[in-house]
């Protein structure tokens, strides 16, 4: 056990988190919180709460800029002019450490994030606090969305050795980088509960030069000790654990945390968290005939109804906001993540094959209209986040949720007109607020407004049924249903004349990936050709602005610069684990939407990449970062939790299945076997923390279809079976296109595929399995009733 006395030094009481503060600033789940690797610690930090608002500090009166000001990061030129001397994260900043014989203090964050921008502003901007890091300290800041292996080191640290992490995230190092106290949002001033910022910064400066060998020895022993403990590798295991028992293992957790009223898997803050939705979907499907298949579903499809109706979604203009504050997915946390926009549309696509209930396809759709309108960039890529927080009018400070919030009377002065046939006096306007539940005193608790920001404002969140409203008022279904669409509209269009929230306008490899995954499959699934573009798009942008042809690798960010042009920093960051996985993801399904086999050949290079720069080839299992681009932190680490974003490692486990599916390389399988063997005893501790991968287990114990089209791909009759496939939910495929050419990409890897003809030259099916193929078949119906089996 890492006890307290492992890095805790003499006179430094650190605070406990405030109420609600330690999940809410997370990038992922409260659940995930809990069946994070923790280690004990009697002194916890404070986490960060609510994640984010615009920032203000462009108009502070220092104006000498520090040196962030050469830096293309949105979150670190928001820290450029403040008095704090920052130094970016590198050589030059570590150097001074060393030479001068300081402490390091790293703050990591991101633009959108509401604690970091509010630390900023109460301490950051101080001029006396600036003093005592300049003189003191060796300040360094990272944009945690750059540099996610920075991150996930020292959240690792502050996680093991307090209650909880969050951003922003306040760490002092070493000048060798080594960890020795960590915490996150710190108020500037000392309260009641709470030490301030002031008084750690001192008490730390007068430890380091009294007790320096004290500390150098308990970090060091920190170090180790984290090391040990999260090391995942094969070790004498031979193979993966049972699926089966993961599966039930994974799925029982899940029902235990169930939330029978409102969905979802934790009372508050809930996230939405695809990787669960998929995994219950999963687990139905191989379990369709018993009672916890049908529930697997129940939970599934409940969940993403309720979500849909809720606050979390953005009735007016679409898309998810982060997460819910409360159980009811009733008040949100207004940030909207692309990671979220690119994964919740494929969870709703997924629900729609399954239920054929066209709620799911809508709110799909939504989101994709959301992420076209308002993240896309002209380069063909997708912007990071906007905010949560933004001005109420022009100039006034901002505010969280002043974009997306209503008063009853803006919305009655907007929609005054009476509504036909009602068996009472009625507004368009009355009609709305009757269905979203808003109220004149505001439908938002002062629980969840703890700043007063939100008073009299009201959530647009759907109450009741169209059958129930409509009933209310005498009125036809299809008639309600027109008369709320018009008044959305109406809201949106008043909406354009609010100030925007900010737009993290950085554009990362990995949730640009995620997105084309979102497009791709969305639009195989809904037959509409508008929405693989995008997808096609969103690969051509990767490849043209992210991909280093002569080294083969990716490049993790670029920014939007003036005119719609695209900038690089210099030297580039290079891609991590996540990148190459999450592309990888997206092109294998953006070859199964398009039949491009072209993006196919590509996903297979990036593979190839990753595995010589991220492979471990005596644990199994991919590291999260280069070994040379990590060079300096005191941990390379495995990604072994599947949260807001699946584990790189859960994705590459099925990305190597698939790719093996597409080309029958055997080291593709061999390194999935490995993978999923080093990570068998953190599945057997935990499956619930990683249901993705427990997912990629059971495709590999079950076998992967390979579905097989034969003929060209502009004709009718193929694309009738192709979008026959594309409507089933099938997780575990591959989906093939064989067109006739012995010389294709295709039937080079698979040579079996030469052999598989047309019947009557009409476009024929083969589903195969286990190096057997089913009995050609040309009517979809028939290909139907085969792929249900």
């Amino acid at each position: 056990m890492l006890g307290a006395r492992a890095w805790r030094f003499r006179g430094l009481l650190l605070p406990r988190a405030g109420p609600g503060l330690a999940a809410s600033c997370r990038g992922s789940s409260s659940r995930d919180k809990d069946r994070s690797v923790t280690v004990g610690s009697s002194v916890p930090m404070p986490a960060g709460g609510k994640a984010s608002r615009t920032n203000c500090s462009q108009s502070t009166p220092q104006k000498v800029p520090n040196h962030l000001i050469n830096e293309k990061s949105p979150y670190l030129l928001q820290h450029a002019y403040n008095p704090v001397d920052w130094y970016p994260w590198g050589q030059e900043a570590f150097d001074k450490a060393r030479k001068e014989n300081k402490p390091i203090f790293l703050s990591v964050g991101y633009s959108t994030c509401h604690w970091c921008h509010m630390m900023e502003e109460e301490s950051f901007q101080n001029e006396e606090i600036g003093r005592l890091l300049n003189e003191d300290f060796v300040s360094v800041k990272v944009d945690r969305e750059e540099r996610p292996d920075v991150d996930k080191v020292y959240m690792t640290f502050v996680q093991a050795t307090s209650s909880g992490g969050g951003w922003p995230m306040s760490v002092w190092l070493t000048p060798n980088l080594q960890p020795f106290v960590g915490g996150t949002y710190f108020p500037p001033e000392d309260g009641l509960t709470r030490v301030g910022f002031r008084t750690v910064l001192m008490r730390i400066r007068d430890q380091w030069k009294q007790n320096k060998s004290t500390l150098l020895e308990n970090s060091q022993r920190v170090t180790t000790a984290l090391l040990a403990r999260s090391e995942i590798s094969m070790g004498d295991r031979q193979l993966p654990p049972s699926a089966a028992t993961m599966n039930s293992r994974c799925f029982q957790q899940l029902d235990e945390g169930y939330d029978e009223e409102y969905g979802g898997f934790a009372e508050a803050p809930k996230f939405p968290t695809p990787v669960i939705l998929s995994f219950l979907f999963s687990y139905w499907l191989s379990h369709r005939l018993t009672q916890d298949g049908s529930r697997a579903q129940q939970m599934a499809l409940h969940t993403l109804k309720m979500m849909a109706n809720g606050g979390i979604r953005d009735h007016v203009g679409q898309g998810f906001h982060r997460y819910s504050t409360d159980r009811q997915w009733h008040v949100p946390h207004f940030e909207k993540m692309l990671y979220d926009q690119a994964q919740l549309p494929v969870a709703y696509s997924q629900a729609y094959q399954i239920s054929g209930d066209e709620f799911y396809s809508d709110v799909a759709k939504g989101i994709l209209q959301y992420v076209t309108r308002n993240l896309s960039h002209r380069s063909g890529g997708f912007c990071s986040a906007e905010d949560a927080d933004s001005p109420p009018e022009r100039g006034m400070r901002p505010k969280e949720g002043a974009f997306y919030v209503w008063t009853v009377k803006e919305v009655q002065q907007l929609l005054p007109e009476p509504v036909p046939g009602a068996t009472e006096p009625l507004t368009s306007g009355q009609l709305l607020t009757k269905h979203y539940g808003l109220t004149e005193a505001g439908n938002i608790s002062p629980s969840q407004d703890p700043k007063g920001e939100l008073q009299g404002q009201n959530v647009l969140t759907v109450r009741y049924s169209l059958e129930l409203t409509a009933a209310r008022f005498g009125l036809d279904v299809e008639a309600v249903r027109t008369l709320l669409n018009a008044g959305l509209e109406k809201l949106f269009q008043a909406r354009k004349h609010r100030p925007k929230p900010h737009l993290d306008s950085k554009m990362l490899a990995a949730w640009n990936g995620l997105m084309v995954s979102g497009y791709a499959v969305t639009g195989a699934v809904l037959g509409q050709e508008r929405l693989i573009n995008y997808a096609i798009n969103g690969a051509k942008f990767l490849k043209r602005h992210m991909f280093d042809v002569a080294s083969g690798r990716l490049k993790r960010t670029c920014y939007a610069g003036s005119g719609g042009t695209v900038e690089h920093s210099n030297p580039p960051c290079w891609g991590f684990l996540e990148d190459y996985a999450f592309v990888v993801r997206g092109l294998l399904d953006l070859y199964e939407a398009s039949q491009e086999s072209a993006w196919l050949e590509w996903a297979l290079r990036l593979q190839d990449t990753q595995d010589r720069l991220f492979w471990d080839s005596r644990g199994g299992g991919y590291f999260c970062s280069e070994a040379e681009l990590g060079a300096g932190l005191p941990l390379r680490l495995k990604d072994d939790q599947d949260g807001a974003e699946p584990s790189a490692n859960s994705v590459s486990a099925h990305n190597l299945l698939r790719l093996h599916g597409f080309t029958g390389h055997k080291d593709w399988m061999d390194k999935c076997v490995c993978l999923l063997t080093a990570f068998s005893e953190r599945m057997r501790r935990v499956p619930v923390a990683l249901p993705e991968m427990v997912r990629a287990l059971s495709a590999h114990q079950q076998t992967l279809k390979q579905i097989v089209i034969c003929g060209d791909p502009q004709a009718k009759d193929t694309k009738a079976l192709l979008q026959c496939v594309h409507s089933i939910y099938i997780p575990n495929k591959v989906l093939i296109l064989a067109n006739g050419d012995p010389s294709s990409f295709l039937s080079r890897q698979l040579p079996f595929l030469s052999t598989l003809r047309r019947l009557e030259d009409r476009a024929t099916a083969y589903v195969c399995e286990n190096q057997a193929c089913s009995m050609p078949i040309t009517e979809p119906c028939e290909l139907r009733k085969l792929l249900h089996q």
